[in-house]
């Protein structure tokens, strides 16, 4: 059975996409078939950190929600460029990636009109049936609006990225209380941005106990993050990195 899992934060600027990024990677190299949706259509930016490159997509998220394909079809197989050679034959690793359109026409009449959310979740259903997935990763949108609501409600585990910062801390516990009214099954939340010197068990149970749920990742503020600027996953550039060590908990914590 298929694990939907939406990546979500209140504000902006909190490495969301960063996170969802190299977490489907981590869970390809571990084997699965793995598929990450980019919905935040407003702003969206999942495909540079993948290295798809304008040039190369011909199908995004927004010709399916407007009835032009089949989501399938706006799904570009990364595997041999983001994990490297496998079979042609092999049913697994296998890692896709749905870009939203950076068109600023299709990002402007996403503003004017507003899509179907139910078309949303058909499309979500059919890629895990026509992909045979086993994780559907999906990059929302911050902050709270109708389509965040519904990556919550049809997820069986939402993570939660938040920098240790006042704002976030006000903003996660909003999202978190709707995923409680909404039932989501699992909820785990990721602190990301940790500067050096702030004592992280002190931020760990602080977060903890203000929210009663589980702090599964303390990830570092590092600069290495910051030099690559989005030019590919931070997980294959630096696989030994405190950040990308850190990461494989939320992996395990996925698996689980």
């Amino acid at each position: 059975m298929a694990q939907i899992v939406s990546i979500h934060s209140f504000r902006g600027g909190t490495g969301k996409s960063n996170t969802t990024a190299n977490l489907a990677v981590s869970l390809a190299r571990r084997g699965y078939r793995v598929a990450v949706v980019d919905t935040d259509i407003q702003s969206p930016g999942v495909h540079v950190l993948f290295r798809l490159g304008e040039g190369q997509i011909e199908r995004t998220l927004n010709d399916y929600l407007w009835g032009d394909c089949e989501i399938e079809e706006a799904a570009y197989d990364m595997t041999q460029s983001v994990i490297g050679s496998v079979g042609a034959n092999d049913e697994r690793p296998r890692i896709f990636l749905v870009p939203a359109s950076i068109d600023s026409n299709e990002i402007g009449r996403v503003l004017k009109e507003g899509y179907d959310v139910g078309v949303l979740n058909d499309g979500f259903k059919r890629l895990i049936r026509e992909l045979n997935l086993d994780y559907l990763l999906i990059d929302t949108h911050p902050g709270v609006n109708e389509e965040t609501l519904l990556s919550i409600v049809v997820s069986d585990k939402l993570v939660l990225v938040m920098r240790p910062d006042s704002q976030d801390f006000q903003g996660t516990a909003v999202t978190l209380e709707l995923a409680r009214r909404l039932e989501v099954a699992d909820t785990l939340l990721v602190i990301n941005k940790i500067p050096p010197g702030m004592d992280r068990d002190t931020l760990q149970q602080k977060v903890e106990t203000a929210y009663s749920a589980k702090v599964v990742a303390l990830l570092p503020l590092n600069h290495e993050i910051v030099h690559l600027a989005s030019n590919g996953i931070f997980a294959n550039r630096y696989p030994d990195h405190p950040f990308t060590l850190e990461l494989q908990n939320v992996v395990n914590a996925l698996i689980q």
